[in-house]
């Protein structure tokens, strides 16, 4: 499985990065949702250097150019809630793409921090021979990536998979690495954090990104 953190090199990925982390740019909702968006959109660009093309002719009003245009058939799937604006960027960019939504959440044991991840929805188009892009900001345990793929793959075989995160842990990346499918497996993150506290959060990571999205929870 190959493994591309974009911070390895310098780009506008670190600023927005920063904005991200910063706890008191957080407390602007739009610019953090707006950030997570760019990211998506970055990310975009950077996979879409991966993808298949082939040529057409296309008629201007003063010609006929052949263009490179997109070869393969992309569905872009997201992890409810948090993965929303990720989502969007990318389909700002892949916007012909089909799409995936899976829900999945944190079910915690009364009175402890004790917790498994639950499935409870997934509409998918059918997979087969397709280019799987599964977008969630926080790759913390990866848990909720092995559980997405898992219900996702009943819906087909994808050619090829990407998995997009803006910030992942070593931990979670190893779950993706020992579940998914080596061969056919690409893990793209803005940044990579090297642990998780006792709530299973990343530090330092961004806090809980889907509150700082939308607000909290009950």
């Amino acid at each position: 499985m190959e493994i591309i953190n974009l911070c390895d090199q310098n780009s506008l990925v670190g600023q927005f990065m920063s904005d991200l982390r910063d706890k008191e740019l957080q407390k602007e909702r739009l610019r953090f949702r707006t950030n997570i968006q760019r990211l998506g959109q970055i990310m975009a660009y950077e996979i879409s250097k991966r993808l298949r093309y082939r040529v057409e002719n296309v008629e201007t009003p003063l010609g006929v150019k052949p263009c490179h245009v997109l070869d393969d058939r992309v569905v872009l799937a997201t992890i409810l809630r948090a993965g929303l604006p990720f989502h969007e960027g990318f389909l700002s960019y892949f916007d012909g793409a089909d799409n995936a939504f899976v829900s999945a959440y944190r079910k915690y044991f009364p009175q402890t921090d004790d917790f498994v991840v639950h499935i409870e929805y997934i509409a998918s188009p059918r997979l087969d021979d397709k280019t799987l892009i599964i977008v969630d900001p926080m790759l913390a345990t990866g848990s909720s990536m092995e559980l997405a793929y898992q219900a996702l793959a009943t819906k087909g075989h994808p050619a090829h998979i990407h998995v997009a995160s803006v910030v992942a842990t070593d931990q979670a990346i190893e779950v993706v690495r020992k579940h998914f499918p080596a061969d056919k497996t690409t893990l793209w993150t803005c940044d990579i954090d090297p642990e998780l506290n006792e709530h299973s959060y990343i530090v330092p990571g961004l806090g809980d990104c889907g509150d700082l999205l939308y607000g909290e929870k009950e």
